[in-house]
């Protein structure tokens, strides 16, 4: 069976670096394309011959909303599944995801193993679908349940969703760079406990640190949210 052809829509672009390099690590799966924009992702999936197969779509783009490339996309006549990989919360966005027939949904931030578990999952399940007729109700569902399943590579060991997203909103808001310290103080943990989540937030291309100086000694290190 030839590689899933995969394009990546991301308008942060150490983001989309970062999601094609976890792409190309998954065997079976080859990029190709990129996309900071929803009119560049509608261009590549113009061509004929891009042979993309599935779109990991940020729905957050700088032109227009990812579910408005969906619905562009099946206007066009373009058949390629797509996986919503955004920080978009909102239920009303899921319920909208669903209803638009995207296949999966993978919240940022996440780690490589989260993202290989989605794509995984999803080549299994286009593979289950190579033949041409169910035998039955119990294989239908068997094949759509591939998609479904624990998510239990999506954060390091120790880490919990709850605290992530306890740090995020605290982060994310702030119109001015936090250290660990202000994060910690804000959540209510420790300054070790802060910084495991922010460090984790910036190895995911959703923070970016720097060094704030102005004390005595070594500079304290600050984070801030990359779409402020």
């Amino acid at each position: 069976m030839r590689e899933i052809g995969v394009l990546v829509v991301e308008d942060e672009p150490v983001a989309a670096d970062a999601h094609v390099a976890y792409v190309e690590r998954v065997r079976g799966f080859a990029i190709r394309g990129k996309a900071l924009d929803g009119a560049t992702a509608i261009r590549l999936l113009g061509d004929p011959s891009s042979a993309i197969d599935l779109v990991l779509l940020d729905m957050y783009l700088p032109d227009m909303h990812g579910l408005d490339v969906v619905r562009a996309m099946r206007t066009a006549g373009h058949r390629a599944d797509v996986i919503a990989v955004t920080s978009a919360r909102d239920l009303a966005v899921v319920r909208a995801a669903v209803s638009q027939g995207i296949v999966q949904y993978l919240l940022k931030p996440f780690t490589f193993a989260g993202l290989r578990e989605k794509l995984e999952r999803y080549a299994a399940y286009r593979l289950q679908l190579a033949g041409d007729v169910a035998i039955s109700q119990h294989e239908v569902d068997r094949v759509l349940a591939t998609l479904r399943g624990s998510d239990s590579g999506s954060l390091p060991k120790g880490m919990s969703p709850e605290s992530l997203d306890a740090v995020v909103l605290v982060l994310r808001p702030s119109s001015e760079s936090l250290s660990a310290t202000e994060v910690a103080e804000a959540v209510g943990t420790s300054r070790v406990t802060a910084r495991r989540y922010l460090e984790y937030l910036a190895n995911s291309a959703l923070v970016v640190r720097r060094a704030r100086y102005g004390g005595a000694g070594r500079p304290e290190v600050e984070y801030r949210w990359l779409d402020r």
